[in-house]
This record gives C-alpha cells, sequence and structure tokens, in this order.
C-alpha cells in the first residue's frame, strides 16, 4: 500500500508539470498580445513595449517557463492580467460555487441513477428498461453544452419556470438548470453500470438460493442483489465527481454560474495568461487527487482488488 501511494503521488507530481508544461506552451503558440489586450488596440508602441516589460512578456520563453514553474511550484500563480488580483485567492473565492453546483449535480445523478439501474434491472427488457436505456444512451451521447443551451431555451425562456442565470445567493431556483444539465451525463452512466452490475449479481447462484428460501423480493435485492453490485457503481460515482468539475466550465459559462468554469473562459477572451494558467492547474490538481483517493477507496472497499 506504501509503495502504491508513494509511487502514484510521484506519477500526479509528473501529470501536474506536464499539464503546467502543455498549457504554457499552448499559451503563447495562439494569437494575440496580452498588453494590447489590456490597454486596448489604439494603444502606442511605448505604451505596450512598457507593458510587456513590466509583465515579463518580453524575455525569453525559456526564462518565462523557468519561471512561472518555480512560482507555480511555491504556490505563487502570478496576478491577473485583467484585474490585477492575485490568482490564488481568486479562484479560492470562486471554488465554493463551483463545489456547490458540481456536488449537487452528483447527489442528483447518483441517487437518481442508481434507482434507475435498479428498477431497470428488475424489469429488463420491459418497456420501462427499454426506455430507461435509451435515456441514458441520450445523456451519455448528447453534449452537456447543447443540452444546458436547450434547458435553458425551453426552461427558462419559453416557459419561464426557472431564471436562465444568476447565483443560488438570489434563491435555489437558480441552481436548477446549471444543476440537471450538469447531472445529466453521470446520471446515465451511473444508470447503465448500476444496470449492468445488478444483472449480474442476479444471475448468482446465492440470489437464486435466496429467492428459493422464499424472502421478499425487497430483501433480495437491497440486502443480497444491490449491496453486492455496489461496487462498480461507487467507483463509477467516485469518478464521475472528478468529470464533473471539470464538464463544469461550458455550463457555467452558459448559465452565468459564477464559479472557477465561468473564471477561465472569461480569462480566455481576455488573454489573461495566469488566471487560465491557475484554473487549468487546479482542475488538474482537483482531477488528480480525485483519481487517486478513488482507488484507493476502491481496494480498500474490494479485497480482492490488489494495490500494486
Amino acid at each position: 500500500m506504501l509503495s502504491y501511494i508513494a509511487r502514484n503521488l510521484i506519477y500526479s507530481v509528473v501529470i501536474i508539470i506536464g499539464v503546467l508544461t502543455v498549457t504554457f506552451c499552448l499559451l503563447y503558440i495562439v494569437p494575440g498580445d496580452p498588453a494590447r489586450m489590456m490597454l486596448g488596440q489604439r494603444a502606442d508602441v511605448a505604451s505596450v513595449e512598457a507593458v510587456r516589460e513590466e509583465l515579463g512578456l518580453n524575455k525569453p520563453v525559456y526564462i518565462q517557463y523557468a519561471r512561472f514553474m518555480s512560482n507555480a511550484f511555491q504556490g505563487d500563480l502570478g496576478r491577473s492580467y485583467s484585474t490585477n488580483r492575485e490568482v490564488v485567492k481568486t479562484i479560492i473565492e470562486k471554488f465554493p460555487a463551483t463545489a456547490l453546483l458540481s456536488f449537487s449535480a452528483l447527489f442528483i445523478s447518483s441517487i437518481l441513477g442508481v434507482l434507475l439501474g435498479i428498477i431497470s434491472a428488475v424489469k429488463k427488457y420491459t418497456i420501462f428498461d427499454n426506455s430507461a436505456m435509451v435515456f441514458a444512451l441520450f445523456g451519455i451521447s448528447f453534449p452537456q453544452f447543447a443540452f444546458g443551451l436547450i434547458m435553458a431555451l425551453v426552461f427558462g425562456h419559453l416557459l419561464k419556470w426557472f431564471p436562465i442565470s444568476g447565483y443560488i445567493n438570489d434563491g435555489f431556483q437558480y441552481l436548477i438548470l446549471p444543476m440537471l444539465t450538469l447531472a445529466l451525463r453521470p446520471l446515465a452512466i451511473t444508470a447503465r453500470i448500476t444496470r449492468s452490475s445488478m444483472l449480474d449479481v442476479m444471475n448468482q447462484d446465492y440470489v437464486r438460493t435466496a429467492k428459493a428460501k422464499g424472502l421478499s423480493s425487497a430483501k433480495v435485492i437491497f440486502k443480497h442483489t444491490l449491496r453486492n453490485a455496489l461496487n462498480p457503481v461507487i467507483t463509477t460515482i467516485s469518478a464521475s465527481l472528478a468529470a464533473t468539475l471539470g464538464g463544469v466550465f461550458f455550463i457555467e459559462y452558459i448559465f452565468n454560474w459564477p464559479g472557477i468554469g465561468l473564471l477561465a473562459i472569461d480569462a480566455i477572451f481576455k488573454l489573461d495568461f495566469p488566471m487560465i494558467q491557475g484554473t487549468v492547474l487546479f482542475s488538474a490538481i482537483v482531477f488528480v487527487v480525485i483519481n487517486f483517493f478513488v482507488d484507493i477507496f476502491y481496494a480498500l472497499l474490494d479485497p480482492k482488488v490488489k494495490l500494486v
């Protein structure tokens, strides 16, 4: 176990360094000048060069890269070009909104996905099962940002049931549309995994024995079947957390949800390099950490899994 943890910590650091390096390189390949973006298109050359000098953008790329990596590992991601605020503080301020949206979506998708999977397994090959699996296929295949636009158009603009943009401080109804949009894909995946795992367990001899003993259907399903089918379901839900945090970017932008995703997209439009790098680094760290603990949790949950 200890060797596994040490080895994966090294892998995690390598992954984060790789993410930082790729992000740094891509940002300096894309067209555009952050200094001119800050001053406007009518700024004179001398002013633009002065800003570039102040930001260190006129130094050789390898010096900028070395300084960026050194500061990043010290927890200093610099200041935003557009707001002049510290990147780390801004991300910390925005994270609660992203966490609220992500965990709410994961909670809803987990509950409904497991319930849908159980019913589909119990009523396999019926109209309900077929309809549920078509819905799950739709949820996996349909782009979340397109689904979000449809939700905003239908339930926000046409029916006016829920507000299209805003934050939960103004009322819980602001959370509904972005939460349901973000929950669609993990709900569909959880439903399919739950159904598949339940069907595998239902074919085991001990389940048939429990039925032969005259146990009630509810006891057979929840005590003997579901409990033994939960391992892959829990792993799927845990992995969905990282995917949900990653998929929140466009959803926040569509519904103007003031989280890290909206912050990152706004930074891209403004060529705010420090903020882009900070949000990408934060997302990478969250993804790596969650998957690291999911592997350990799965091994503790299932003794048959060996961490080597």
